[in-house]
């Protein structure tokens, strides 16, 4: 399948193939699963932040006074994981970003449909001046795109625009980045691959399974 034109990222890194195989790989316990996605999302967390909005401030050093760059006071980074499997990323990104909100998405996927299913949205109130809102939408694998879609919407029908929306992810399909780019052009994705397509069930080959079920160690 062609992936439109979109403003994809795709983060290559020695340090992300060899923690991919250890996730892919149906041998790896639960530990060493959750460990690799955390090694990972440190990559992606740094990537998704670099645009992040500056500003000047004078800091005295035991020597002199100097101008540092840090985070704009002004602007709301919200950090958007998609339960239950997006809370792998949330443990990394409140350690490099504890100024940060964090907006918890309940969805679950309808086996039959493929459609998602909204139980939970539970978030803080968003400022008035919508263009300093930055949100980062956390989810380990962009399957079919339909929770992406979704969660993507959210934000938006609250003011959010549409260019100040990440979403991040450990493993991508051309499926997914497709419907999303065709959705919304200006939304940035950033992931660690993109793989070869989707099963009739919706999940990524080779993919490495139900991503919820390896974190909190649920398979059957």
């Amino acid at each position: 399948m062609e992936v439109l034109r979109t403003n994809l990222k795709i983060l290559k890194h020695p340090i992300i193939d060899n923690n991919l195989a250890i996730i892919r790989n149906k041998n790896s316990d639960c530990e060493k699963f959750k460990n690799a996605v955390k090694r990972i999302t440190y990559m992606l967390i740094y990537e998704a932040t670099k645009t992040l909005p500056t500003v000047k401030k004078e800091v005295e050093t035991p020597l002199e006074k100097t101008i540092c760059d840090v985070f704009d006071n002004d602007a709301q980074l919200i950090i958007a994981p998609i339960l239950r499997a997006g809370m792998i990323f949330c443990e990394v990104a409140q350690e490099l970003l504890p100024f940060a909100n964090v907006h918890h998405i309940g969805m679950y996927r309808d086996e039959g449909t493929l459609e998602p299913v909204w139980y939970y949205d539970k978030r803080k109130e968003i400022k008035e001046n919508k263009e300093k809102v930055f949100v980062i939408i956390l989810d380990p694998m962009l399957a079919t795109g339909n929770s992406a879609v979704d969660a993507i919407k959210n934000f938006i029908a609250k003011g959010v625009p549409e260019k100040n929306i990440t979403f991040l992810s450990l493993i991508s399909s051309p499926e997914g980045i497709k419907k999303v780019s065709e959705k919304f052009n200006e939304v940035q994705i950033i992931t660690s691959v993109v793989d070869r397509t989707l099963n009739n069930k919706g999940y990524i080959l080779p993919g490495l399974g139900d991503a919820g079920d390896r974190i909190y160690n649920t398979l059957d």
